[in-house]
């Protein structure tokens, strides 16, 4: 059986730790394989951008670490070590093809700024253009849970890489055929999931347990990937690296492992807006929040308070003074700028529709 979507034109490709990874560390063997596959696909005129996990587990296993890495330190100086083995593996493997690799390194905050998130999408795009094969994965020696600057698995990070750069396919690479009913280890009566439509909670359900000792994922962290991917009208496919040319298979059509439908694209700034954290609060009163639902602009007027300290340019939550936050927007001001407006009680436009996402909002 085929499935029904034309030659993808982008398509990026996340691999997970558990594939790479060997009791020496590197399984080089694996990566060539993988290598030569998306040697195939950009032979079809495809641009391909990998994500890859395996740096924590490579730096650990160097070290002799053969226990799971939590502490946040030693997760930051394994990466350190583990990105150059792997980045080299990767280098020599692509070169065999004329490939070209280039390493691209980020944290969550350079996608949320909106300006590094412009500059980075501009550099890939040049990247791709000159026939380059960038090679993602998230800045782990400087992105912590504490500072709030980091993806947490490398799922979400490539179906954020997808959205920005308007991808058409991403492929999830991993150890298991796709998204099963059950557990298909334990349960001789699971069954696997062809097609989701909507990702709900049904769906989150069947998504139990974690990846391998080295990585942070699991399925429920890919169907999470799946779900940001839809709206940048990015389908995804959650299928094993183990199976022979997967990525040929998969880019062909054929009906390999689980396959999450895209939906309608929203536009570039709507997704940066919806995706982004917020810094700040902007609590207004319900007629504004009756005028903001209804797609007008929101004035000074009609805010009641302001929580947090934020920038202008970033992103801040709008509740009701209950507490119910039901819009993400970027205001024209600072929080100190507009704490004097509302002090000085001036009636101005503090941010337009096209500057805020609620649900429903910026599809193109």
């Amino acid at each position: 059986m085929m499935r029904d979507f034309k030659k993808p034109r982008k398509v990026v490709v996340k691999v997970g730790t558990n594939l790479l990874s060997s009791k020496d560390g590197i399984d080089e063997k694996r990566i060539g394989d993988l290598v030569r596959q998306i040697a195939h696909l950009k032979e079809m005129g495809i641009q391909v951008l990998l994500v890859s996990s395996g740096a924590v587990g490579m730096g650990a296993k160097k070290m002799g670490h053969v226990n799971p890495v939590v502490h946040i330190p030693l997760r930051q100086a394994y990466a350190a070590i583990g990105m150059p083995l792997l980045m080299s593996v990767y280098e020599r493997e692509f070169l065999k093809y004329n490939i070209i690799t280039a390493q691209v390194l980020i944290t969550r905050t350079v996608l949320e700024n909106r300006k590094s998130y412009i500059n980075l999408r501009s550099s890939v795009s040049t990247l791709l253009a000159l026939g380059v094969v960038p090679v993602f994965n998230e800045n782990d020696v400087v992105s912590t849970s504490e500072i709030n600057n980091n993806f947490g698995d490398n799922d979400r990070l490539s179906a954020y890489i997808a959205s920005k750069i308007d991808a058409d396919l991403l492929v999830l690479l991993t150890d298991i055929d796709g998204l099963y009913t059950k557990n298909p280890k334990t349960d001789a009566d699971a069954e696997l999931i062809k097609t989701i439509d909507v990702v709900d909670q049904k769906i989150f359900s069947y998504a139990k347990g974690k990846g391998s000792v080295y990585s942070t994922g699991g399925m429920k962290t890919k169907l999470l990937a799946a779900k940001i991917a839809q709206e940048g009208g990015c389908g995804t496919v959650i299928a094993s690296g183990f199976d022979d040319d997967v990525l040929i298979k998969i880019v062909g059509g054929e009906d390999v492992g689980t396959y999450i439908l895209p939906q309608r694209r929203l536009s570039q700034k709507a997704r940066w807006i919806k995706n982004a954290s917020a810094e700040g609060t902007i609590v207004v009163d319900e007629g504004a929040k009756k005028a903001l639902l209804m797609h007008s602009s929101l004035l000074s007027n009609g805010i009641l308070r302001l929580d947090g300290v934020f920038e202008k340019g970033s992103v801040v939550n709008v509740a009701t003074a209950d507490g119910n936050v039901f819009l993400k927007a970027v205001p024209r001001y600072n929080s100190t700028e507009l704490e004097g407006i509302l002090k000085e009680k001036k009636r101005l436009v503090v941010f337009r529709p096209e500057e805020s996402y609620g649900e429903g909002d910026g599809n193109e």
